[in-house]
């Protein structure tokens, strides 16, 4: 039973930030930071399977936009909280300091799925733009993880995993509130 529930939380990682990195505006941080408030092991594999499926809606995304990049950008800006200034940031953060602008998007809040689209119509090659995402998308997953992992374990001493799951929720809950609020609206 145990191996089946830990299955299911890899399978809902990727299937999570495929969506994420298509056209779902949640992160798989929350589930990856939630795994990780039982398990630092847990939320660390599961990071890699959602590496797995952001890579896979990466190059989706990728693709779309190497076809048709009005239409790839269309869609991505018709979802909530991406603007038309955040295409033309990615724009100019991909113009000034090429595909390594991947590490700064989730620094300013812009999604992934647009460095993809902006990618492929700058026409980088889907190798170099997934190559480079492995270590972007990674290295955020991880140190979300270990973040959420590390308070859990310090909280966890004057605390209930309960407790701990719902402050986490919390922090979800305000971080979204700010972002749709803050970064959305600009």
């Amino acid at each position: 039973m145990r191996m089946m529930r830990i299955r299911q939380a890899n399978a809902i990682a990727s299937l999570w930030a495929f969506a994420e990195a298509t056209v779902f505006i949640i992160v798989p941080d929350v589930l990856l930071s939630w795994l990780a408030l039982r398990s630092f092991k847990r939320g660390l594999i599961a990071c890699l399977f959602a590496l797995l499926g952001s890579l896979i809606g990466g190059a989706t995304m990728w693709l779309w936009a190497k076809n048709n990049p009005d239409s790839a950008r269309a869609i991505v800006e018709s979802l909530p909280a991406i603007s038309r200034a955040m295409i033309v940031s990615v724009q100019q953060q991909i113009a000034e300091s090429g595909l390594t602008a991947l590490f700064l998007g989730p620094l300013g809040g812009i999604p992934y799925k647009i460095y993809a689209v902006e990618a492929a119509d700058l026409s980088y090659g889907l190798a170099i733009f997934l190559g480079i995402s492995i270590p972007a998308r990674l290295s955020r997953f991880a140190l979300v993880t270990i973040v959420a992992g590390a308070a859990s374990l310090a909280l966890r001493r004057r605390f209930s995993l309960r407790t701990v799951q719902m402050i986490h929720v919390s922090c979800w809950v305000a971080f979204y509130t700010w972002f749709f609020w803050v970064i959305a609206d600009s």
